[in-house]
């Protein structure tokens, strides 16, 4: 099956990819509570890792360890729509890929506070 936008390259590419993109972050933001959450606390964390890095490369890893939060909820998002687009009824292999997604992004909210922590404790 061909896309209307597949084909095309340049800026009318990227513009609309921006809208899908855009439209992803508001679908995200609008029905998933952990999302709201993670953004709420990672932009104050973001604002403030300029003032609490200890030099340029702390302050990479602590923007990426944010950003990498949100992206692992994003996906876990994704993954549970397309689970329910399939099925909403219990079923083992759909229960083990939200259960991954989940996990994915644990990890990822681990991994964001042990950089944190190692970052900013002396």
């Amino acid at each position: 099956m061909n896309s209307p936008i597949k084909g095309r390259g340049g800026f009318m590419h990227a513009a609309v990819a921006l809208g899908y993109s855009l439209k992803g972050l508001a679908a995200a933001w609008q029905r998933e509570i952990a999302f709201r959450q993670e953004v709420l606390i990672g932009v104050p964390m973001l604002v403030a890792s300029p003032w609490l890095a200890p030099d340029r490369t702390g302050l990479v890893l602590m923007i990426g360890s944010v950003l990498l939060v949100w992206f692992a909820e994003l996906f876990n998002t994704a993954l549970e729509a397309v689970c329910d687009a399939v099925s909403v009824e219990a079923h083992p292999l759909l229960g083990i890929a939200k259960d991954a997604g989940s996990a994915a992004v644990l990890l990822s909210l681990i991994g964001c506070a042990v950089t944190w922590t190692v970052l900013i404790v002396p």
